[in-house]
């Protein structure tokens, strides 16, 4: 799944204290395009009013336009209440041209307090964005969010909306209609409503979930595209409202050729995370724009925020989920795995450093012993798959008392990170007591290393005491005269600045933020860096592995500065690897892929990873690739 960006100018639309209709907040926006003219809709909330004795921020539908998607023009009220069945608010706009008249659906809000009989679909028809010529009352039933498509389809005047969304299950439903008359006759609903589980789409992943239209579906060579509002845990536990996506058949919209395995967009800028409803993406609208998908949404139900995407790219990934076409596993994994009678990695061989010398890749891996205890491994690979050395004892071992436990029986050296600066071979391991898991660093010269004199210079812990630090890369050049080093401390990875990588007199302990785990989404429960990262022309590649609430162990991608790499330029959407085959959905930690180190040999980059902390596995992808969905 390609990286989806937000624009550099979010929030593009925000309330006007000057207008007292749209004073509280602007949001749920819908644009169309007109010549070169983008005309937008949009609900607008006033400050508190008095209606019938009680304050209400009053909603109604404004309007602007502009030349971009950044200064709006010509903002006023285009839909107000005029109506009973719409006396208290008009909210949420979508907009289609059909034909040459404008369909502006509209949610019509009757009664006051809000309740389920009183929130129905309105439509308001016009010529242009100057006046509305008619509008109607549409569902005689509960329902949000509607929108016609921009075409006919096989003859017919069809759309999307959602039924039931104030009195759940909610569900997207289809429509068509043989004349336009029928979108506002009673009749023609009922008879619809008696068949509604024929004309609901199949989009929800589970009961406890809740579901919405978003924008209206645009059409493209593939199918058409339908952005759509899925909130993970509406019933129980804590919502996450995520932007998700799916492409319907051309001639038969009922029908589901592809879909988002997680959401696109969740809450994640100060914008969507805090404001009148906090933790809110919401998707109302959306344009093809040349190469690129924008997609229009409401934030905090404060603000109108826009996201782009490459559109082929994202089609493409909605139709081969994931990135099984790209990254490819080695046929014949793991290449590494446990041996009888040794007993230092008897119980597991996992999660391996990989460094790329002398025409060789050296592979450092975390043995696990019967006792429990850490120690590192060393194999050797020359086409980066079949092993044809490996030692019979291991390269690094337990030293210091902040990597041993106390009275033996666990502890050790884990999870190893390796990288070559000059003439030195700089080491970080997560070294564990048994108590508190921290960063420690050694060092070898590179002649040594080759050699197999294992001379590595005493151990250090870089991290505070006190403390819980893991994961740690540190980038191979300088930046701005001091070394990056990224770990990871409680769920997010973080990152700080060194002088020196001799740590006499300064310690990692600042932590920068970089990375966070994305609530509903695969990374959604903690984050940390996976293999050193590497220096491209489009920035620095970073692999990084997430672990979701189900404590899943995947692989994303993210693409950092090239001039500052704490500087997120774009984070993938979906994960590049994933548990799938046996040897990764069961072992010691079942459904566990986890890199520590990578070679790129060309454009191939050779990913080694932990499998099910028991076995070592081998894939590979197209530098070239990554770098087009992250770019």
């Amino acid at each position: 799944m390609p990286a989806i960006k937000r624009a550099k100018n979010n929030p593009v639309l925000s309330a006007d204290s000057n207008h007292p209709w749209e004073a509280e907040a602007v949001f749920n926006w819908c644009p169309v395009k007109v010549g070169e003219r983008i005309h937008y809709l949009y609900r607008a909330m006033s400050e508190p009013e008095l209606m019938d004795q009680t304050y209400i921020k009053l909603s109604v539908i404004g309007h602007a336009s502009s030349k971009g998607y950044q200064t709006l023009e010509d903002r006023r009220i285009f839909i107000s209440p005029e109506f009973e069945w719409e006396k208290y608010g008009c909210e949420d706009p979508r907009v289609t041209k059909l034909g040459q008249k404008y369909y502006t659906f509209y949610t019509a809000l009757s009664n006051y307090p809000f309740s389920a009989e009183g929130i129905k679909i309105a439509v308001a028809i016009s010529d242009d964005f100057k006046k509305v010529k008619e509008k109607h009352l549409v569902t005689p039933f509960n329902a949000k969010g509607m929108a016609l498509f921009s075409e006919k389809i096989n003859g017919k005047m069809c759309a999307l909306l959602t039924v039931n969304t104030d009195a759940p299950p909610s569900q997207i439903a289809f429509v068509e209609f043989e004349k336009e008359t029928d979108l506002w006759s009673k009749d023609f609903w009922d008879k619809w409503y008696q068949n509604l589980e024929i004309h609901a789409l199949q989009l929800k992943r589970k009961k406890e979930d809740h579901i919405e239209f978003g924008a209206p579906p645009l059409l493209t060579e593939k199918g058409w595209l339908l952005i759509y509002s899925y909130i993970q845990n509406y019933f129980e536990g804590q919502r996450v409202f995520g932007v998700e996506a799916a492409l319907l058949d051309l001639n038969n919209p009922r029908k589901i050729i592809g879909q988002t395995t997680w959401p696109v967009l969740v809450p994640e800028a100060p914008y969507e995370k805090y404001g009148s409803v906090p933790n809110i993406v919401f998707p109302t609208g959306a344009l093809i724009d040349g190469k690129e998908l924008k997609i229009f949404y409401g934030a905090a139900d404060t603000y109108g925020a826009l996201a782009s995407v490459n559109l082929d790219k994202f089609l493409e990934s909605m139709l081969v989920p994931g990135w099984r076409k790209n990254v490819k596993r080695f046929e014949n994994n793991p290449i590494l795995s446990p041996r009888l009678g040794k007993d230092w990695e008897e119980k597991g061989v996992f999660n391996p450093a990989a460094i790329y010398l002398e025409g060789k890749t050296h592979i450092l891996y975390r043995a696990f012993s019967k006792e429990n205890v850490s120690t590192i491994g060393y194999a050797v690979t020359q086409d980066g798959f079949t092993i044809d050395e490996r030692s019979n004892e291991p390269i690094y071992l337990p030293r210091e008392s902040f990597e041993k436990k106390e009275g033996g029986g666990g502890g050790g050296c884990e999870d190893p990170r390796i990288i070559k600066i000059e003439d030195k071979l700089y080491l970080t391991y997560t070294a564990f007591d048994g108590v508190k898991p921290r960063i420690a660093s050694t060092s070898i010269k590179v002649a040594d290393f080759l050699a197999k004199k294992w001379q590595w210079t005493k151990p250090k812990l870089i991290t505070p005491y006190e403390v819980e630090d893991k994961d740690c890369v540190i980038f191979p050049e300088k930046i701005d005269g001091k070394y990056l080093i990224i770990h990871r401390i409680e769920n997010s990875i973080c990152g700080d600045f060194v002088s020196s990588l001799d740590f006499d007199k300064e310690i990692i302990d600042q932590c920068i933020e970089m990375i966070a785990p994305r609530p509903g989404m695969w990374d959604s429960k903690k984050v940390g860096a996976a293999c050193p990262p590497i220096k491209t022309d489009k920035g620095w590649l970073l692999l990084y592995h997430g672990v979701s609430e189900k404590m899943v162990y995947r692989v994303g991608a993210v693409l950092l500065g090239k001039e500052n790499p704490t500087e997120i330029i774009a984070r993938g959407i979906n994960p590049i690897l994933e548990p799938s085959e046996k040897y990764e959905k069961v072992g010691i930690v079942p459904n566990v892929v986890f890199p520590c180190g990578s070679v790129l040999k060309g454009d191939t980059l050779f990913i080694y990873y932990g499998a099910a902390d028991f076995t070592v596995g081998v894939a590979t992808v197209s530098l070239k690739k990554i770098l087009e969905l992250l770019k």
